[in-house]
């Protein structure tokens, strides 16, 4: 009896320890990072791989996609020079450059992106006359690809495009 005692005993204690090193086991895929932090304190960023944290001290904080992701935003309203409102989409082509960055330099990356890149869309279209806006899509895209990447580069985000989507005049000139 004390026998068997004992191996139930050492199979329990397995048990716990093979569960313990399989929830502190993390495979991270590949173009994926996971952001560490271990009791609250940015540590380490995993990259593609197999990981293991330390129990109860560790955890994930924000899991990153490497790849080039595309945000389409909805269409807002803007006025030209001339004061004409007119409603544009856009579409912005991005890569996660720094994990830690993209975790912590603003609450909500894609959300801020959108903010600005409406800001500097109405801050172009406010300086051009609506055909000048109609014919000047190449323009517009530059100008927004680089006010837009250089303000992202502190989230850890680079803006490989921009696009404008539709670009949709008032009725009465259409």
């Amino acid at each position: 009896m004390p026998i068997i005692l004992n191996i139930i005993k050492w199979v329990i204690i397995l048990i716990v320890i093979l569960t313990l090193v399989f929830m502190c086991a993390s495979v991270v895929p590949q173009e994926s990072a996971y952001v560490i932090e271990r009791f609250g304190k940015y540590k380490t960023t995993w990259n593609a791989g197999i990981h293991f944290k330390v129990p109860f001290m560790d955890r994930i904080a924000r899991k990153a996609l490497l790849k080039e992701q595309v945000a389409d935003f909805a269409p807002q309203p803007v006025i030209t020079k001339d004061n004409v409102t007119m409603q544009i989409d856009s579409v912005v082509y991005f890569k996660i450059t720094d994990p830690r960055l993209y975790a912590y330099g603003v609450e909500n990356p894609i959300m801020a992106m959108e903010n600005l890149t409406a800001t500097t869309l109405r801050n172009i279209i406010g300086d051009m006359e609506l055909d000048a806006t109609l014919t000047s899509r190449e323009q517009i895209n530059s100008q927004m690809l680089q006010t837009i990447d250089y303000a992202t580069d502190p989230w850890g985000i680079k803006v490989t495009r921009v696009e404008l989507k539709n670009i949709q005049p008032p009725a009465a000139i259409r």
